[in-house]
């Protein structure tokens, strides 16, 4: 059964296949029918088009040609050719008549010009110059005179051997013939009509431009401003705050190779360090001097701040040859900047005879001045003038102002000023209007003492000790029930010009110790336990002006005279002679000088506005661990030779 079902389905396939056959024979044979009838009705139409040409000649056509048109194809076209020669013999051509006519003109405009940029991903730049067109085409120039051409973009050009004058500008279409050029007209190239338009200009393709992009390009319009405006603004607080803070970091970056010129001593409170160098002994390093403020005005006083180490604060007195300046000035230098102008320029009506730092405000200066005023300046203002200031009234002092110090801590701290009426007055910073506390420095016949220094004892603000012009020099209190002047001491001869505690700190307090400079030529070493000197210093030739303990070492101090000569004295090392000397001037007086916090720079001031910056050589600067302890039996040997003096005074045979 099996083979049976698979006979059978072998037979039915095969029946199929043939039948299949049959099919595609008979549409082969129907395409070719067609095909053959399409050809035949072909020919009929060429023997229709040839009746059609001859009875245009005048030829006319035989019946019988005319039944023989669906004859054979090699008949038909003899019978035609046979028909053309007789009528040729046979019938004269008919003439045709000529007449005028009118002619009609009609002007045809140029086609319209669309121009079009093909975008391709590597720009090209063009440049015409002389005539040509010169193309960037990748890294080759290619340059060609320009071609006139009736239409762009059309295949003709003047000539029958050009085509068009860039062919690197062509592509595969662009000039494939078009009906629509058969009008088109030959103008000759030597007079181009003004109507043909130049070749067209490839640009450079600019990347798509994103919203964003286009919000950027659009430029604000800068409106010039008035001259009415233009001083409105350079009158205002902001434009004064921001050239003189940018005329300063100019300043230090023309000077200086330094990453600190952008340091602001009004908005910043970071610890800035000295950048002092020593010396093998003393030598100037640098003077501060400027032609307008401090020329031809006398160094008052001095200080450091204690915030920015670098800066320094000078007072100085009037300049009679200037009547129309302002009589006190007061300049703020910066050490750490080879800077040749001051920092910052302070100014009030009556000389400054006195200034300090706000010890616990890094932005404030007070002065003290000789109509008896105390002015207090602030860097953050924009003004040069004192924005506070004491009235000149009965309540606070109306002498001369030679001593101003800021005292206490960080939470209860007083501005103490000494005139030289000897009125000492103690102020709030805040509050100028009138003194929190005033006090009468009289000696013991009420006799006023005219202060005109004054220095308190180490880690003191009760206790203090002062000079006066009548030679003597003082112990006073603030508070308690000995307030006021306690021991006077006797011992100079001219008035006491400049007067410093010890305030070192060591292994061993010697806060009890100070030391006086005076105008009988001699500087004298006190101690506030002794009513006498403990030893008198005479090596200068002229008055003693000023007198500084060192900071740092126990046993150095500097002084300065009338002769221009700044001092270096090591006890530890000579009592008799100076360790180090600078003569600076012999013509000018050195008025007042002032150590700098590491011991490695002073700075002095002269009578004609000009300071002096001296660097301390390291084996005079830097104490050695034994420092204190030689420094004691110093002043051991010297109680011991004052005793030995005052038996030998006291005992002449002996």
């Amino acid at each position: 059964m099996a083979d049976r079902k698979a006979e059978l389905e072998r037979k039915k396939a095969k029946l199929a296949q043939m039948r299949e056959e049959k099919k595609r024979k008979e549409d082969r044979k129907k395409k070719e029918d067609t095909e053959q009838a399409t050809k035949q009705s072909g020919k009929t139409a060429v023997h229709t088009d040839a009746d059609e040409l001859l009875k245009d000649l005048g030829i006319p056509l035989s019946a019988s040609s005319s039944a023989s048109a669906g004859s054979s194809p090699q008949k038909a076209t003899d019978k035609v050719e046979s028909v053309q020669s007789s009528a040729a013999r046979s019938s004269p051509r008919v003439s045709k008549k000529l007449q005028m006519t009118q002619v009609t003109q009609t002007n045809i405009p140029p086609r319209e010009l669309v121009t079009y940029t093909k975008e391709t991903q590597t720009p090209h730049e063009t440049a015409e110059r002389d005539g040509h067109i010169v193309l960037d085409h990748g890294n080759e120039l290619l340059e060609g005179p320009r071609i006139a051409s009736p239409r762009y973009g059309s295949p003709h050009s003047i000539g029958s051997n050009h085509r068009f004058g860039y062919p690197h500008l062509e592509w595969d279409d662009e000039f494939g013939l078009h009906d629509d050029d058969a009008d088109s007209v030959d103008v000759p190239v030597s007079t181009p009509p003004s109507h043909l338009h130049k070749m067209p200009q490839v640009e450079m393709v600019q990347p798509h431009a994103t919203p964003e992009d286009q919000v950027k390009k659009e430029e604000p319009v800068v409106r010039e401003i008035s001259e009415e405006e233009k001083q409105q603004v350079m009158m205002s607080e902001d434009f004064k705050r921001f050239f003189e803070r940018t005329s300063r970091v100019m300043e230090r970056a023309i000077t200086e190779q330094d990453k600190g010129i952008f340091i602001d001593y009004v908005g910043a409170s970071k610890d800035a360090e000295s950048n002092g160098q020593p010396g093998e002994r003393l030598k100037i390093s640098r003077d501060f001097f400027d032609e307008r403020w401090s020329k031809h005005r006398n160094v008052t006083c001095l200080d450091w701040s204690t915030q920015f180490p670098e800066l320094l604060v000078a007072s100085y007195g009037t300049n009679e040859e200037s009547p129309h300046e302002p009589d006190g000035v007061a300049l703020v230098w910066n050490a750490k900047f080879k800077t040749t102008t001051p920092e910052y320029i302070f100014h009030c009506q009556s000389a400054v005879m006195s200034t300090c730092f706000a010890k616990f405000h890094p932005n404030l200066i007070i002065g003290g001045t000789y109509s008896g005023q105390i002015v207090l300046w602030d860097n953050r203002s924009n003004r040069r003038t004192p924005v506070q200031r004491t009235p000149l009234s009965s309540a606070s002092h109306t002498h001369p102002v030679y001593c101003v110090n800021v005292v206490g801590t960080q939470n209860a701290h007083n501005l103490i000023s000494v005139s030289t009426d000897g009125k000492m007055c103690s102020w709030s910073l805040d509050i100028f209007s009138q003194p929190q506390d005033s006090m009468e420095l009289q000696e013991k016949h009420a006799k006023s003492v005219a202060v005109t220094s004054f220095s308190f004892l180490s880690g003191d603000v009760n206790n203090f000790v002062g000079g006066s012009e009548d030679c003597s020099v003082f112990t006073a209190c603030r508070h308690g029930s000995k307030a006021g002047i306690g021991e006077i001491y006797e011992g100079h001869q001219g008035p006491i010009t400049g007067i410093d505690c010890h305030t070192t700190v060591g292994q061993i307090d010697f806060s009890s110790y100070f030391l006086t400079s005076s105008m009988d030529w001699t500087i004298k070493l006190w101690s506030i336990k002794e009513q006498k000197p403990l030893y008198s210093f005479e090596d200068n030739n002229d008055y003693v002006l000023d007198v500084k303990w060192s900071p740092v070492h126990p046993a150095v101090f500097a002084s300065t005279d009338c002769m221009g000569r700044l001092d270096l004295w090591n006890l530890n090392n000579d009592t008799e002679v100076p360790t180090a000397s600078l003569h600076v001037d012999p013509n000018v007086a050195l008025n007042k000088c002032k150590w700098h916090s590491n011991g490695h720079l002073i700075a002095a001031g002269d009578d004609q506005g000009r300071i002096y910056m001296c660097d301390v050589g390291e084996s005079i600067a830097n104490p050695r661990l034994d420092e204190w302890s030689k420094f004691a039996y110093t002043l051991q040997e010297i109680r011991t030779n004052m005793a030995e003096n005052e038996d030998t005074s006291a005992d002449p045979i002996r």
